[in-house]
């Protein structure tokens, strides 16, 4: 319940958020919240810290992990709104983080076309895209699909 300085309890915060009130904890104890406590010892968060919830979730829509998010809101003020020019430089970053994020799934897009087109579904151990394994020799994962500097495929014999 909002107490007379406007303030949330954990319960309000959580049905505003859409968070439950565990990831509300988890999010306080990782720093990207912060509340205060009432002389029973309950939280209270102040009607701001909405909007750092609203901004972690889309970070994390985004692909940006919990702690690029904390790294972001360290850039804006805890006791008050941001303005639009702390929102700014915030976005900008973003942005370009969004730019890099297209660019790696438009890349995982023409790459994997080109794999259901083969047929074998298998990068490990394809004839055409990956023969004898060489991208293994690269380090680990889906290098010809994701990776911008992605090994060159041997010819096929």
């Amino acid at each position: 319940m909002t107490d007379r300085d406007g303030r949330l309890s954990i319960g309000e915060l959580a049905a505003r958020s859409g968070l439950a009130p565990s990831a509300l904890r988890y999010y306080e104890e990782l720093g990207l919240i912060h509340s205060e406590r009432t002389s029973g010892n309950q939280r209270r968060y102040p009607r701001t810290t909405l909007r750092r919830v609203a901004f972690v979730r889309a970070a994390q829509r985004v692909g940006l992990s919990l702690e690029e998010a904390g790294a972001a809101l360290d850039r804006l003020p805890v006791d008050r709104a941001p303005t639009a020019g702390e929102w700014n430089a915030v976005a900008r970053t973003w942005q370009r983080r969004i730019d890099r994020r297209i660019a790696e799934l438009e890349r995982l897009k023409e790459r994997l076309t080109g794999c259901i087109g083969c047929g074998c579904l298998s990068l490990r151990r394809c004839a055409l895209s990956n023969p004898r394994d060489v991208a293994g020799t690269h380090g680990p994962g889906a290098r010809y699909l994701v990776e911008e500097d992605r090994p060159e495929p041997e010819p096929a014999r």
